[in-house]
């Protein structure tokens, strides 16, 4: 039975892994974090997910309960997901991490601890998405410049970073299938007398409203014909399962950084 410690776990996807695997007999909810000052620490995790109580109070600190885990799945802030990986590493515990929003220093240091223990970072867990992440730079590669690229995203009006994670691996893959560098070509939102499109452009553009999950389109714009590669999630489930078989597939693994491309065998 594999023991799933998640932090993060009063939040939105948060719930849907730990509610998820409440449900699997081949899974343990060994652990449950929240932020230091969160209205949840102290309650049963149980309850907080709209179940029956489960007897595991959630807490605010990763190292009470580390070591009662074989693996960690973080779905939290930049700046705690920096400090989880420590722990894990201290540990010698491997993480997954679905944390967005993180600066390249940031990533780094993640860099640093997948040294130690295995990492899987990913900004996008599901099996729709990565797949779009391998079509993508594929598909770069063949049209070139002849083609103007853009990436669309929304999501639901509380997400606090934009763009998406997900967006900007978008871009990163059509970059590197471009052959450019995403810093020099990349243009996030336009306003004014901007002039004619760059030709090595990539354009992302970011919407907020609702309750959309995610939704990502990716443009290939050329004369007289355009294509569209669109995915859009319905439910959280998606990213939960993802992560939760990203788990699975990691805690045998030997010390590195992963993605989810790795997890699905899609490298």
């Amino acid at each position: 039975m594999l023991k799933v410690i998640v932090c993060g776990a009063a939040g939105k996807m948060g719930r849907r892994i730990c509610s998820i695997v409440l449900e699997d007999e081949r899974l343990k909810l060994a652990g449950a974090v929240e932020a230091k000052g969160s209205e949840f620490v102290g309650k049963d995790i149980g309850f907080v997910c709209s179940s029956e109580p489960v007897n595991l109070e959630i807490v605010d600190d990763l190292e009470a309960v580390i070591d009662n885990g074989d693996v960690v799945i973080d779905f939290t802030t930049p700046e705690a997901t920096v400090e989880h990986v420590r722990v894990a590493a201290d540990k010698d515990k491997p993480i997954v991490i679905g944390t967005t929003g993180l600066s390249n220093e940031q990533v780094k240091e993640i860099e640093k601890f997948s040294a130690i223990v295995p990492v899987v970072l990913a900004p996008n867990m599901s099996l729709g998405v990565n797949i779009l992440f391998k079509l993508v730079g594929e598909i770069a590669k063949v049209l070139g410049e002849s083609y103007d690229i853009e990436i669309v995203e929304m999501h639901h009006r509380y997400k606090v970073d934009a763009p998406s994670g997900t967006a900007l691996k978008l871009a990163e893959y059509v970059a590197q299938g471009l052959g450019v560098s995403l810093d020099e070509v990349g243009v996030f939102g336009r306003k004014g007398r901007i002039g004619e499109r760059k030709p090595k452009e990539i354009g992302v553009m970011s919407l907020r409203g609702g309750d959309v999950v995610g939704e990502h389109t990716v443009i290939f714009a050329g004369l007289g014909e355009r294509i569209e590669l669109t995915h859009r999630a319905s439910s959280r489930d998606t990213f939960a399962r993802g992560a939760i078989k990203a788990a699975r597939w990691v805690v045998d693994k030997v010390p590195g950084l992963y993605s989810m491309l790795d997890v699905l065998g899609l490298k």
